[in-house]
C-alpha cells in the first residue's frame, strides 16, 4: 500500500511511501482492540476508592432498643449497614486494576487500529516537522495546512522532539507521542493520525509480526 507524502505546507512532495500491508492493511481484530484498550484504561486507574465497613465506623455499640416485644426485627448497634451512617456492605477497597496482556495481542491490537484508520482515510504522512523553536502558532499553521486543525489529531514522531511537543501542548485535541508511546487507545481516540515519514520504519520495527 502506498500513501502520498506531504510537507508542512500541506503540499504534496511528489513522493509516496510504501506501507507494510501486515501492519496497515489487515482485517481489524475487534476483540484484541477491546482487550488492549481495557488494559490501558485499567492501568490508568488510581484504585484508591475506599468505603468504611462495619468494623471501621466510629459509633456507639449500645443496644438501640429491647430485643423482644416491639413487633419489629432485632437491631444491633449503629454500625449496622441497615442504618444511615452505618458501614457499607461490600464497599470499594484500594486495589490494583492492572492485568497482564500478551505482547502479541497488544501488537495485533495496534496493527488493527492503524489498519482501521487507513481504511477510513484518516492517516496522513508528513515528511518532517521542521520547527526552529517551540511556537504554538507554527503548529496551528501546520495543522491548518493539513486540513486537520478542527479535528482531534494524534501526531506520531520517531524520536523525542521538544519543539514539536511544546508547540502542540496548548492546542486542544492534539497529542504528540513517540512511536514507543503509541497505543491502541490513543489511535482510536482521535479523528486523524499524522505520521512523520521517519516514524514509519520505527513502527514497522516495533509492530512487525514476530
Amino acid at each position: 500500500m502506498e500513501l502520498k507524502v506531504y510537507n508542512v505546507n500541506g503540499s504534496e512532495t511528489g513522493r509516496t511511501i510504501n506501507l507494510d500491508d501486515s501492519i496497515f492493511a489487515i482485517e481489524p481484530n475487534e476483540h484484541a482492540i477491546y482487550l488492549d484498550c481495557k488494559q490501558y484504561l485499567a492501568d490508568n486507574r488510581q484504585g484508591t476508592a475506599k468505603a468504611k465497613e462495619r468494623s471501621e465506623n466510629a459509633h456507639s455499640t449500645r443496644k438501640l432498643k429491647r430485643q423482644k416485644g416491639t413487633g419489629g426485627a432485632r437491631s444491633g448497634d449503629l454500625k449496622s449497614p441497615v442504618f444511615v451512617g452505618g458501614g457499607t456492605i461490600f464497599g470499594p477497597k484500594p486495589r490494583d486494576y492492572r492485568f497482564k496482556l500478551n505482547i502479541k495481542v497488544k501488537r495485533l491490537a495496534r496493527r488493527s487500529a492503524l489498519s482501521a484508520k487507513v481504511a477510513e482515510n484518516c492517516l496522513t504522512v508528513v515528511e518532517n516537522f521542521t520547527l526552529s523553536a517551540p511556537k504554538t502558532k507554527d503548529m496551528v499553521k501546520i495543522l491548518n495546512n493539513l486540513n486537520v486543525a478542527d479535528k482531534k489529531s494524534l501526531i506520531v514522531i520517531e524520536n523525542q522532539n521538544n519543539f514539536v511537543s511544546l508547540s502542540a501542548r496548548n492546542i486542544q485535541g492534539v497529542k504528540v507521542v513517540n512511536v514507543s508511546e503509541l497505543n491502541t487507545y490513543d489511535i482510536l481516540n482521535c479523528k486523524n493520525i499524522i505520521l512523520s515519514e521517519g516514524s514509519i520504519n520505527e513502527i514497522n520495527r516495533v509492530l512487525a509480526t514476530k
